[in-house]
């Protein structure tokens, strides 16, 4: 019996497979192909946590993400992610914006 995936997976999930006694067929992609499929197991990777709200998912997710910035440059995500902080804040006070009531202008 075959199964197919063309997933993006863990570095030693061949090698788990071979050791349950199955064949893997694989092949590697870099470049723009590897941030496509980084980007496709992040999304996989955040529905699972999303419905599972499990530990074990979410360190699923933060790998995907570590290796997602190391593929579009972890210098680059690290300055504008300290600029935004700097302008913006982080997420650490768990505020929630309810809505903005508009003034009205002033007059002269």
């Amino acid at each position: 019996m075959t199964r197919e995936y063309d997933k993006l997976v863990r570095d030693e999930i061949p090698a788990v497979i071979r050791a349950d006694g199955e064949t893997p067929v694989t092949h590697t992609v870099d470049g723009e192909a590897y941030a496509e499929r980084l980007a496709a197991k992040l999304r996989e990777e955040t529905e699972e946590y999303l419905a599972e709200r499990e530990p074990a998912e979410l360190a699923d997710v933060a790998a995907v993400v570590d290796a997602l910035v190391d593929a579009v440059g972890r210098e680059e995500v690290t300055r504008l992610r300290e600029q935004k902080a700097a302008e913006r804040g982080e997420f650490d006070d768990g505020v929630v914006l309810e809505r903005v009531h508009e003034h009205p202008p002033e007059e002269d």
